[in-house]
């Protein structure tokens, strides 16, 4: 029992640290989230959204409103524990986890669940937007809740791994730029899969934030252009493959020891 309690105080201290670093700079980590949706819900719901009608059946503001919710989780997950744990790395302060007999589970756990609760408390100032913008509604609250903790737990390793082998500051932003925002965009966020091409809809299937953006999708209006069944195969199975892989770099020691 008490190695537990070490270990639960060695979690909380990193998760404690990660969360007061995210609210220590507020003004960069929780008001840009903020006004970037803000700015979505203007442009692409009200001046296009009215050209456009409905999509799946619902007003298209309605419609997008998860979507964005989701990209504000995903990117402020991913984004917090890449910076911070590249910071650790860059201080030379992350050798001190390193030397503590703090097994590499509890230190990835750490600063996963830091990202899952910037990602979390994002996703809930950008619901708070959206109340001023459409209606919000709840099909299924534990669909929801399920997907946003996965969603934000996948991409909170996608960070790790991205700090793990990050040289330089840039190499943290080339992940997000290349790869999310492109796949964000391409994830069902402003559109439904129905209206692309057969070949283009299959392309969209490989997708990971597509089946993240109608689960939540599903959970908050109750469509979905992927089975729900999917959605939670294919987050569940990418969350232990790149738990597993975590795991094993940590052990190697990639990017953190010389």
């Amino acid at each position: 029992m008490e190695f537990i309690q070490a270990y639960w105080i060695a979690f909380s201290t990193i998760f404690v640290k990660e969360v007061r670093r995210f609210l220590r700079i507020w003004q960069q980590t929780l008001l840009p989230p903020a006004i970037t949706m803000t700015l979505y819900f203007i442009i692409f719901g009200n001046l296009i959204g009215s050209r456009i009608g409905e999509m799946s059946g619902l007003n298209y503001m309605a419609f997008i409103m998860p979507g964005l919710i989701m990209m504000a989780v995903i990117n402020n997950a991913y984004a917090n524990v890449s910076s911070s744990f590249f910071s650790n790395k860059f201080q030379r302060s992350v050798e001190e986890l390193l030397v503590a007999p703090v097994p590499n589970s509890v230190i990835l756990a750490g600063f996963v669940f830091g990202g899952v609760a910037r990602g979390l408390l994002t996703g809930i100032i950008v619901t708070i937007v959206a109340v001023f913008f459409t209606d919000i509604q709840v099909h299924n609250i534990w669909i929801l809740s399920s997907i946003v903790l996965l969603s934000s737990i996948l991409f909170s390793l996608g960070g790790f791994i991205n700090a793990l082998y990050a040289n330089k500051f840039d190499d943290v932003s080339i992940i997000p730029t290349f790869v999310l925002t492109p796949l964000s965009y391409l994830g069902g966020v402003f559109f439904s899969t129905d209206l692309l091409p057969e070949g283009w809809r299959i392309v969209s299937e490989f997708n990971p934030i597509l089946y993240m953006v109608n689960g939540f999708r599903y959970g908050m209006l109750g469509v979905s252009d992927v089975n729900l069944a999917t959605c939670y195969v294919i987050l569940i199975s990418v969350i232990v493959i790149l738990t597993t892989f975590s795991m094993w770099l940590l052990k190697r020691g990639k990017g953190i020891r010389s």
